[in-house]
């Protein structure tokens, strides 16, 4: 059967309109663009293709189907140069301000922690964090063709159309003006229609993953292999740590998610997945560059300066779980989702290692050099400021560690590890117990360094130092004192009054012998009951033994002023007392001799001005200030 005469000419109108714009055989058609011309133009064209389709459908034109197949081939070719066009053209990079989020919160900041001078193995102190961006909720534009994807979802009327939110985080930008996304899809369900579906994709993948790279770029996403990534020093790797937090919120809850709401709006419902299937054509290429950075550190080696920063990415790809598991739903975006969560499975074992490692080297940590004037110790330090910084991640660490330290010699079997019972502390969480477990091995390491120092009261001064030190960087911080417990915070106060107790008795005990009555009387009828030469030695017997402390106990060190104070009146109501009472029974019998001044050299205000000068931690003069001088 003949078609009709008008079928017949609105076929030849099509053809006439398709082949007007060939490139490959009009010059001025290819330097012209029909989506850039006026509206009749597009429209016109559209419908010539819309011509074509149908008359290859219909059996009453079948004789023209070779004609009508050649047609559709060059339509084909110039729709795809104009679905390249236009997303070229109408993607331009993303401002700044776009990429981020304008309701953020700070992360947690982490104080510098002190660097120690021995062969452990520790981080030198961190530079202050910074803030990173928290994405929540923010509202976006409308979106044109979305629908619902799962019940959870906000739903919000926007015309004839529906819009979806994932999670609260999840902001959703426009990355092309609707204007042009309707002739994007105008242009693809023409070529889905004409069996082209993958040369759609390929080009608006090639297009849209260009633009992408483009805000990578912007975000200061490199481009590098897990090896270059587990080569770089981790000084950089700090930065780039800090760095990629941020962009994965962004590429996740704002990159991702728009260019899956783009390819809904240009594809949804012309194809059998063809939504997903531009979505992973644009995405899986840089997901896999994003996330390759996170498992490069998660199988980096291990060392306790990177504690902390493997915890920040945790905590980020912990919060980005959700968000992600929603962006890639689909079957064919399966692998990204594995990927992520494999990888926050070995941050999480690689906390463990390092907590576990860190534990080790604190008590193998190996210097013997005692620091000089016995004051904190680098270690000590490192080490507090260390586990402080550990109670700040308190919240993600209870979850991550599980299992109780393996303490003590009847464990492993090592009669240099200190000796823990556990059952002291029940109730507590395995991450308290590490906690205590690495103060018990800092005091067991201590205990041995003190045993370097000659001079019995300066070990013992540097033990209370240290453990003074412990106690005060507990109690500065209520998280960690809360793990800790006041019971144990209890018994390392005792254990550092002890240490001070035990320098007072090793330093003043021989100092004060001297100013006793033993051996200084004498019987007979001529006789004052007092021995002069006896007393004239006892005073200069104090007197080079208190010049002798006061030269030597100056240059010792008690960094904390109240500690220092309270040491000093602990020394001088034991020692002024007893000169003053030795002075006042024995004075006049110096004095009614010759040369007085050669045995009584000090005033009991002499005395007190002296012990003013302990523990400062540098050097005094030979003699002492005396106030005839």
């Amino acid at each position: 059967m003949e078609p009709p005469e008008n079928d017949a000419v609105t076929v030849a109108s099509a053809e006439k309109i398709i082949l007007r714009w060939d490139s490959t055989a009009s010059e001025d058609a290819r330097d012209r663009m029909i989506f850039d011309g006026d509206r009749y133009e597009i429209d016109k064209y559209l419908q010539a293709v819309d011509e074509i389709q149908r008359s290859m459908e219909s059996a009453s034109i079948s004789d023209d189907s070779a004609k009508a197949n050649s047609a559709i081939q060059i339509a084909m070719a110039r729709l795809e140069d104009e679905f390249r066009n236009i997303l070229i053209a109408q993607t331009s990079p993303l401002e700044a301000d776009t990429l981020t989020d304008p309701s953020s919160c700070s992360f947690r900041s982490t104080a510098s922690i002190g660097s120690s001078d021995s062969h452990l193995s520790l981080p030198p102190p961190l530079p202050p964090h910074t803030e990173e961006d928290d994405f929540t909720e923010t509202s976006s534009s409308t979106h044109a063709s979305d629908t619902p994807r799962r019940k959870e979802f906000d739903h919000q009327e926007s015309g004839s159309s529906t819009s979806y939110r994932s999670t609260n985080s999840i902001r959703e930008i426009d990355l092309i003006p609707p204007e042009a996304i309707c002739d994007l899809r105008s242009i693809a369900e023409r070529m889905i229609a004409a069996g082209y579906l993958r040369e759609c994709v390929q080009v608006y993948g090639s297009a849209r993953k260009s633009a992408v790279e483009a805000n990578f770029r912007s975000l200061g996403i490199e481009k590098l292999s897990i090896g270059e990534i587990q080569r770089l020093e981790w000084e950089s790797l700090e930065t780039k740590i800090r760095r990629w937090i941020r962009a994965a919120k962004v590429c996740v809850r704002i990159l991702f998610a728009s260019e899956k709401r783009l390819c809904e709006q240009i594809f949804e419902g012309l194809g059998t997945a063809s939504d997903d299937a531009c979505f992973m054509e644009t995405i899986k290429g840089p997901a896999v560059q994003l996330f390759n950075f996170a498992e490069a550190i998660s199988i980096s080696r291990r060392s306790p300066e990177k504690l902390f920063k493997i915890l920040d990415l945790h905590d980020a790809l912990s919060d980005l779980l959700p968000d992600i598991e929603v962006v890639f739903e689909s079957k064919s975006s399966e692998s990204i989702r594995v990927q992520a969560v494999e990888i926050l499975s070995r941050l999480a074992e690689a906390a463990r290692g390092i907590l576990s490692e860190f534990e080790n080297a604190v008590l193998r940590e190996p210097s013997k050099v005692p620091v000089p004037g016995g004051t904190i110790h680098p270690l000590t330090r490192y080490v507090m400021n260390y586990i402080s910084l550990i109670s700040d991640y308190k919240q993600t660490l209870i979850e991550l560690i599980v299992s109780k330290p393996s303490t003590g010699s009847r464990y492993s079997g090592d009669p240099n590890t200190p000796d823990m019972d556990l059952t002291e502390f029940e109730g507590k969480t395995p991450l308290a117990l590490h906690l205590i477990w690495i103060i018990v091995i800092l005091q067991f390491n201590l205990d041995a360094k003190s045993k370097h120092y000659k001079d019995a009261s300066l070990s013992h001064l540097f033990m209370m130092n240290n453990v003074h030190y412990i106690v005060q960087k507990i109690k500065g911080s209520p998280e960690l004192r809360e793990m800790i417990g006041d019971d144990y915070l209890k018994r390392l106060t005792g254990k550092f009054r002890l240490a001070a107790t035990n320098y007072q008795r090793s330093t003043w005990v021989r100092v004060l012998y001297c100013l006793r009555d033993e051996g200084l009387h004498v019987s007979g009828s001529f006789s004052s009951g007092v021995s002069k030469s006896a007393l004239r030695e006892r005073f200069k017997t104090f007197n080079a033994m208190f010049e002798e402390v006061h030269r030597t106990q100056a240059t010792w060190l008690v960094p904390d002023v109240q500690l220092r104070e309270e040491l000093r009146i602990s020394v001088s109501e034991k020692l002024i007392p007893a000169y003053r009472s030795f002075l006042g029974r024995f004075r006049s019998h110096i004095e009614s001799g010759r040369h007085p001044e050669n045995y009584i050299k000090y005033s009991v205000e002499d005395l007190e001005n002296a012990v003013l000068d302990f523990f400062e931690g540098y050097p005094v003069s030979q003699h002492l200030r005396r106030r005839s001088q």
